[in-house]
């Protein structure tokens, strides 16, 4: 069985798109589609490294990303999960 670990109500904000958040998945279903596209993209994607920690009333995940595309481009970025998303683009 499936552990449940989103909200209905949740919302993620990825770093590309057109809106000032890049763009915005707001559902359980949206944001799930968004993250199956990743993996779709990059079948081997890997969150690495991660450190979560928590400060005041906010939670903090760190990590790597690393994948490659079907066509051999490799992916490698620092990544931070606070309210909004960011990471580097090489």
């Amino acid at each position: 069985m499936m552990t449940r670990i989103w909200a209905d109500d949740c919302v993620f904000e990825s770093t590309a798109g057109p809106e000032v958040c890049g763009t915005r998945y707001a559902g359980r279903e949206r944001v799930r589609e968004a993250f199956a596209r990743v993996f779709t993209i990059f079948p081997d994607a890997r969150f690495g490294a991660a450190r979560h920690f928590v400060a005041g009333d906010r939670g903090v995940s760190e990590w790597i990303f690393t994948g490659t595309t079907s066509d051999g481009k490799k992916v490698e970025v620092n990544g931070c999960d606070v309210k909004s998303s960011f990471f580097k683009n090489r």
